[in-house]
């Protein structure tokens, strides 16, 4: 069934514009209503039928819709667009759209604010008029459609603004989070908290440090003074890092690494971030898409992207409800498989671990060294162990190992690399090109020429994994979209079962809770918990074959459904 498209957007007069498309993006007709009308008049547009909403940015325009329990089911981001084909290497005659440098406009964050609907408030700064927008989609669907890759790139925007609603989503509905489950693991680990001071173990734990080094004053906190100290103890390392300090047998070495995870723990997730975080046992950290160039997700604040284990024991399911959470096994291997069309990969993949199929293969050893092999190809780790390794994994599987050395090759001579879907490598820095350019210089110092094989191999490590990351991004994007669609089919609970704090769109059905590169927690009611396991399953199927086609390449997961969101 064909759907509606629908450009959102303020008129000259500060009211909101409804420009209804045709499918070849022409207006149709407009319709001017009040801000505070929005919302209803979105519902009833959503309760009519299929319909795109074509907006300036989803952070800015979507969380006052959410808000007052309105969910939209397709929407295209011109922000988020515009980045994309910007940069597209495929996108030859851009129809104007890289002049159009007003929505150059950097990842923004969701927007705040107590108001019905904040259109054009998002801290990108785009243009938020009606009549902006339609010019801006105008010439995204035409830079598209003259591309090289049509297709693959209109999936690719499709399903960053599918990603879009879906960071808004997850900010709205929160990590269901236990207040009292949190504290008890601080004060296990810390002790007690204490108005003024350090918790009583990090003091402890200091004091040991101090004592060992024969250095009461020693700061710890600060890397040079620290190093400083080290070094007069007899330690002569490079850095304080847990790995390099392991190597030293030391009294102080032991106490240091459990100062620093102690101190980590406390700074980063003490009680500090529980009371600025943590509002009616929710958990709702800022989510970015699209915030690193390869195209995964950032955070702009709660440092969703860096939750420690430990702390898994405080994500947990309202009374009814539970978690299903799922992640998948060696996601970017097998993606790396699929890209390259090495079946002899695929084949080491299907229905098993991948590094223990590496090894019945027989490129390697051990599991330990499959994995360790493939990292480096895929990062860039090529000397040391993993390089020498390296060899077997270009014999054993030649289609993987030369996408990943091609890309590293084009990186090096200053070229770009795009993901499967198109996403593009940035270009080379005038800086960059202008050490190559001194190094090739007959006259070049000796130094030049070791920083510009330096800054080359810097930029081939990066493209060579950027093929790979970024395509792993994009598959977990089409996981998202598919998913959120099959959980909004569900059947709502009764309002004796809600979840209120999940917010008014999400209270009485299942919905995502959170995301992390390959992984989801979904929070649903306990009845509804097998059929969310089974739609994640199949999302996660689907968006394979949405990506790959008919290449035999899977993806598992490793499902759990319980009342916390704690690992085995």
């Amino acid at each position: 069934m064909a759907s509606d498209t629908v450009v959102v957007g303020r008129t000259a007069t500060g009211r909101v514009a409804l420009v209804s498309l045709r499918p070849d993006a022409e207006p149709l007709g407009t319709t001017e209503i009040d801000a505070d009308a929005l919302a209803d008049a979105v519902s009833a547009r959503e309760g009519a039928g299929e319909v795109r909403w074509i907006w300036a940015d989803t952070a800015a325009t979507y969380p006052p819709l959410l808000a007052v329990g309105v969910r939209v089911a397709r929407a295209w981001d011109l922000r988020l667009v515009h980045v994309i084909l910007r940069q597209a290497q495929a996108v030859a005659d851009d129809h104007g759209l890289r002049g159009a440098t007003e929505w150059d406009a950097d990842t923004a964050a969701p927007a705040g604010g107590d108001t019905l609907f904040d259109l054009g408030d998002s801290a990108s700064g785009v243009p938020d008029t009606a009549d902006a927008a339609v010019v801006e989609y105008r010439r995204q669907i035409a830079a598209i459609t003259s591309s090289e890759t049509p297709g693959a790139l209109r999936l690719l925007c499709a399903a960053e603004s599918a990603g879009a609603l879906v960071s808004v989503e997850l900010h709205a509905a929160g990590v269901p989070w236990s207040r009292a489950a949190h504290e008890e693991l601080l004060e296990s680990e810390l002790g007690a908290r204490r108005g003024g001071g350090l918790p009583a173990r990090i003091e402890q734990a200091a004091a040991t440090v101090r004592t060992a080094l024969g250095d009461p004053s020693a700061s710890l906190d600060s890397q040079p003074r620290l190093l400083r100290s080290l070094h007069r103890a007899g330690l002569l390392v490079q850095s304080t890092s847990r790995w390099e300090l392991a190597e030293h047998d030391h009294p102080a070495v032991a106490p240091l690494i459990a100062y620093k995870k102690l101190m980590r723990l406390y700074t980063a997730n003490g009680w500090a971030w529980l009371d600025e975080w943590v509002r009616d046992d929710r958990f709702r950290p800022v989510y970015v898409p699209a915030g690193v160039v390869t195209g995964r997700w950032a955070s702009s604040g709660g440092g969703a992207l860096q939750i420690p284990r430990s702390l898994r024991t405080a994500v947990r399911a309202d009374a009814g409800w539970t978690l299903v959470t799922a992640d998948v096994a060696q996601l970017e291997p097998r993606v790396l498989a699929a890209v390259s069309r090495d079946t002899a990969l695929a084949e080491a993949a299907s229905g098993r671990d991948l590094y223990a199929g590496i090894v019945e293969r027989g490129a390697v050893a051990s599991r330990a060294e499959a994995k360790l092999a493939m990292l480096g190809a895929m990062y860039g780790a090529t000397t040391g162990e993993s390089g020498r390794l390296l060899p077997r994994l270009r014999r054993t599987f030649p289609r993987a190992m030369q996408l990943v050395d091609d890309a590293a090759r084009t990186g090096e001579d200053g070229g770009v690399v795009h993901t499967w879907l198109g996403r593009t490598s940035p270009t080379a820095g005038e800086s960059w090109r202008e050490l190559q350019s001194r190094a090739s210089d007959a006259a070049a110092s000796g130094v030049d020429e070791t920083r510009a094989r330096r800054s080359a191999r810097d930029r081939g490590r990066f493209t060579r994994n950027f093929v790979v990351q970024g395509t792993a991004a994009e598959w977990a994007l089409a996981w998202l979209a598919d998913l959120r669609a099959r959980l909004a089919a569900l059947p709502e609970v009764d309002a004796t079962r809600a979840a209120p704090a999940s917010g008014p769109v999400f209270q009485r059905r299942p919905h995502l809770a959170f995301f992390l590169h390959d992984e989801i927690v979904v929070h649903t009611p306990l009845e509804h918990a097998d059929a969310v396991a089974e739609a994640v399953r199949e999302s996660a199927a689907s968006a394979g074959r949405l990506l790959f086609g008919t290449f035999p390449i899977d993806f598992p997961l490793d499902l759990r459904i319980g009342a916390t969101a704690e690992k085995g």
